[in-house]
Formats: structure tokens, C-alpha cells, sequence
């Protein structure tokens, strides 16, 4: 049950909403409500952290969305999955816990967004995180967002660092400490064996409160405006149409994807696009839709001598036994795994001032097709992503119908200096494969290849084989610009009582995995709505 008025509507339980959700109900002081598109996080693989292989491709928990053909790809289709559940990408990602370079948040900074450099969001993201390895000039430990190492070692990654390090890469044991380039581990939003989604860390203590209400699956349709100002949400759930009231801010934190999309079918976009579906104007913002970006990666995938990948305990029934039994009584094994055990930072030039490649090291291989099988033979897989990219792309409308997906174009590869970089990478990736301990553990190169060589033939499997790492951001870019969407507290140019508050804001991609940025965001928003809400009370005082 919902009321018809609430002092903000949150639209979207995802990565930066459940965090909203859990900082605006805090005080008691506020009403709240929280709408979410999915349904509630039961399903088990949510909460095993290996079981994004399955949710990644689950209707049930995910919105399964697709990129338009992409010319850079060879026209291919990418997958972009979505959370379509509590946590929304936080319940079905890779758990991996990155922040980012210093000089990302200084970059956004130094485009005019005043509050948004390194110094200014270090303490979000300390106040959101509960470090295993304790508090510290980095860190937190009193935040609800568990932060933890994986228990055990696996000897492909522990193989990798040592061989990344003989390749010429520094070990760095914390790529969220003072410096990001090296080569190392990961961390991970977990804590003994178990996925900590934002629902699960920040939404669950915020619906023991009563001044929050919660909606499932309720797809917003479009925001309510009365002249400028946001004046609430309309959504359908099981058939009906429903609006409620929003007495001061509606919040929008539908992520990179939606948030644009409910935006454009608003009235707040691209005049031509809106016009073409012949959608009342609030307000012509340019930039709502624009400046997607997104990352992909290069997949080398190498059989090894022995049998000790994830390929051999799922093709051995025993070992699948052993697995299971393992992961119930210690939560410790295959199952606890998160996407990728280790990693690196490292430049693919050495003049360059800072990393603008990742690697994943992956101690499993698979075709990562619709449904993904791992292959019959021993193998790994080790990534390489360019951290950021030149290429440029959109989401737009395909109907004024709410139910009909957007048009999603990254535009991957459209700009050449992106596969200068990739190719760059994939030459690193090799040396380190052939460098010890790991050469030795590798039996053979399966993909690209041994015959895979040249810069043409590399561009080659990159358009006919790479990948997203589900990344999108940058679609409602926070500026002062007339194509920018949101002002550096993130509130829409041009309307009031409406911000947006996820990973569309971004101005630029950060450097690494986006669910931290994600909730550092909404921790931001958060602080922003309630500064303003204090001037309100003292105003009215």
C-alpha cells in the first residue's frame, strides 16, 4: 500500500536508490517512496556470488536489454543486462568493489562541476564501505556496505600476479588505496561467502523505518510535471495505471539506460526525438540521451595443463558434490567466487600518466553466448578493457509506449584511438601469459589464437568477438553546458524539483568497474537533498 503523497519519490531500487531510499528515511523526518520496476531479490542466485553467470541472463531479475547493431563490432548485438529486482545491478553484477582513478573525479571537477573532485568524494565512498582490512586514510569501517578480500587463493591468480610482475608490473594489493596502477587482487561487496547488493546492505535496514513505503514492480511511465516543476510519477503495476504526488523532489535513479528514457518520454529531451513521437515539451534538453559510454573487452581464453579451472569441477559430478557441500558448511569455494579473483591497472603506453587499461583474470572459460556453457577443456580467461573511451553513443526512444525499450547505441570503436588501445593491451596480456609461473600452467592460446598476430588481425577478433562489461554511463551528464542534463547537485537544468541520481550523471567514464561510483553517487545525492531540505526548514523557521 502507497499514499498519495510523499515528500520525495525515489524511481528505481538500484545501486544509487536503495541508497537514497536508506539516507532520506534516516531522520524519520521525511516520507519516501520507493518505486522499483522487479520484483524482491528471493532469488537464490542473487545471493550466491558465482550466480551471476545465471542472473546475467534470468528475464525474471534482469531487463536482458541489447545494443543496437554495432558497426565497430561487425554489426553484432551486445548484451547489456540491467537489475530488474531490489539492488537492480548491485544483485546481478560481479560484486567487484572499484572506485576509480584520483584524477576521474578530478577530471569532473575541473570540467566546472564544483564538490565532485577525488578529495570531495573520498569521504562518500568511506562512509558507504565496512573495510575487512580496516579503516584507514583510504578506507572505512563503519559504513553498511561490506568490502572483503576472497578467503582462499586460487593458483591460476596467484600464477597471473607473479607472472604480471615479472612482465614488468608492480604488485599493488589495493586498487583503491593511494595509487590504482599495478597488478593484484580484487575486492569484492561481500562478506562470508555472501553477495551484499545495495538492497541487501543499505534498503533492508531503510524499509524497517516507517516513514518509507516500498513498491514492486511498478514501471514508471513518465514524471508528472506541473509547468516546470516535477509534481510527481505516474507507473503501471499489475495492469493499473497509478500516480502519486511528490511534495517536494522526484528522484530519478533508473540508471544509465532508463533514466533517459523516462526523461525523454516525459518531455524533458531532444526536441526533434520528441516531437517524432509526438510527446509534449517541458523542457528541450539536448543532452538527455547523449554521451553514452561503456567498456569492452578483449577475451584471450587459454586451455591448461591441468585440471584445475571451474571448467573441471562443473564437468565432474563429484567434484560438483564436493563444490556444493564446501560452499553450505564454509562458503568458501567455486561458488564465492566473484568476476574476476584478479586483476591489473597498467598503461599501454609507457609515457602515459596514468593506467588506461584493466585486465580480469577469470579462472573458468566460456563462449558467453545467450546461455553460456563452459567449455569441455581445462581453460581461463584473462580480459582486457580500455578504461576509457573515446567512443561516444546515445539512448533514445524508440516509442512514446513505456514498455518499449530505447534505442541503445554505445557507438563502440567508432573512434580509432579506442582499438589502439585494445590492441595495445592484448600485446601486454600475451607477454604476461608467457611469462612464470603462468606460461607454465598454459597448454595452449585458444582464442584469438597463436596466429593472431598482426595489428589488422587483432582489430579483427576485437570487432568479431569483444564484449560489454555492462558499464554504461555518461546519458544525463552532469554540467553547466547547454547539452549537459544535470548542474553539479544534480537537479535537471531547466525544471524543478527534479533530480537524477546514478551513473547517467558521470560526465566522463571512471577508470574500473562502476557499482562504487554508483553508490558513492547516491550517497552525494543523498547529502544534496537533504542540505536543501535543511535551508527549506530554516527558511521556514
Amino acid at each position: 500500500m502507497h499514499k498519495q503523497a510523499y515528500d520525495y519519490i525515489i524511481v528505481g531500487a538500484g545501486s544509487a536508490g536503495a541508497v537514497m531510499a536508506d539516507r532520506l528515511s534516516a531522520s524519520g523526518e521525511h516520507s519516501v517512496l520507493l518505486l522499483e520496476a522487479g520484483g524482491q531479490d528471493r532469488n537464490i542466485w542473487i545471493h550466491v556470488p558465482l550466480g551471476y553467470g545465471r542472473t546475467f541472463f534470468n528475464r525474471t531479475v534482469n531487463w536482458m536489454f541489447e545494443t543496437e547493431p554495432q558497426g565497430g563490432l561487425d554489426g553484432r548485438r551486445i548484451a547489456q543486462p540491467r537489475g530488474k529486482v531490489l539492488g537492480g545491478s548491485s544483485s546481478i553484477n560481479g560484486l567487484l568493489y572499484v572506485r576509480g582513478q584520483r584524477e576521474d573525479y578530478d577530471d569532473w571537477r575541473d570540467l566546472g562541476n564544483r564538490g565532485w573532485g577525488y578529495n570531495d568524494v573520498l569521504p562518500m565512498f568511506k562512509r558507504s564501505e565496512d573495510q575487512q582490512r580496516g579503516s584507514g586514510p583510504w578506507h572505512g569501517t563503519c559504513g553498511p556496505l561490506p568490502v572483503t578480500d576472497l578467503p582462499e587463493k586460487h593458483p591460476i591468480a596467484e600464477a597471473f600476479i607473479a607472472a604480471g610482475v615479472k612482465a614488468g608490473i608492480p604488485h599493488n594489493s589495493d586498487f583503491n588505496g593511494e595509487q590504482q596502477e599495478g597488478i593484484g587482487p580484487f575486492q569484492a561487496t561481500a562478506r562470508r561467502g555472501l553477495r551484499y547488493s545495495t538492497a541487501k546492505a543499505f534498503l533492508r535496514r531503510a524499509l524497517k523505518r516507517s516513514n518509507i513505503d516500498l513498491v514492486t514492480h511498478a514501471q514508471v511511465t513518465r514524471i508528472l510535471f506541473d509547468g516546470l516543476r516535477a509534481s510527481g510519477v505516474a507507473f503501471v503495476r499489475n495492469g493499473k495505471n497509478v500516480q502519486v504526488a511528490a511534495k517536494r523532489e522526484v528522484l530519478l535513479c533508473a540508471g544509465a539506460i532508463q533514466s533517459p528514457q523516462i526523461l525523454q518520454l516525459s518531455g524533458v529531451g531532444p526536441e526533434t526525438l520528441l516531437r517524432k513521437f509526438s510527446i509534449p515539451i517541458v523542457k528541450a534538453l539536448p543532452g538527455v540521451g547523449e554521451n553514452l559510454q561503456d567498456h569492452i573487452q578483449a577475451r584471450f581464453i587459454f586451455e591448461t595443463k591441468k585440471k584445475i579451472t571451474l571448467n573441471d569441477d562443473m564437468a565432474n559430478p563429484l567434484r560438483q558434490i564436493r563444490m556444493g557441500l564446501n560452499y553450505i558448511f564454509t562458503r568458501n569455494g567455486p561458488l564465492g567466487w566473484w568476476a574476476g579473483l584478479a586483476g591489473a591497472f597498467l598503461k599501454s603506453r609507457p609515457e602515459l600518466d596514468r593506467p588506461d587499461v584493466q585486465f580480469h583474470l577469470y579462472p573458468f572459460s566460456t563462449d558467453r553466448k545467450d546461455r553460456p556453457v563452459l567449455h569441455a577443456y581445462s581453460g581461463f580467461t584473462l580480459t582486457v578493457a580500455q578504461l576509457r573511451p573515446y567512443s561516444r553513443g546515445y539512448v533514445r526512444i524508440k516509442s512514446a509506449d513505456p514498455l518499449v525499450a530505447p534505442a541503445i547505441s554505445p557507438n563502440y570503436l567508432s573512434d580509432p584511438r579506442d582499438a589502439e588501445v585494445l590492441v595495445a593491451g592484448m600485446k601486454i596480456a600475451r607477454r604476461v601469459a608467457t611469462a612464470e609461473p603462468l606460461a607454465s600452467m598454459i597448454k595452449s592460446e585458444k582464442e584469438p589464437g597463436p596466429i593472431t598476430q598482426s595489428d589488422e588481425e587483432l582489430l579483427a577478433f576485437l570487432r568479431a568477438k569483444a564484449m560489454s562489461i555492462y558499464h554504461p554511463v555518461g546519458t544525463c551528464r552532469m554540467g553547466q553546458d547547454e547539452n549537459a542534463v544535470v548542474d553539479d547537485q544534480l537537479r535537471v537544468h531547466g525544471v524543478f524539483g527534479l533530480r537524477v541520481i546514478d551513473a547517467s550523471i558521470m560526465p566522463t567514464l571512471i577508470s574500473g568497474n562502476t557499482n562504487a561510483p554508483s553508490i558513492m553517487i547516491g550517497e552525494m545525492g543523498a547529502e544534496f537533498v537533504l542540505r536543501d531540505a535543511t535551508l527549506r526548514n530554516s527558511k521556514a523557521a
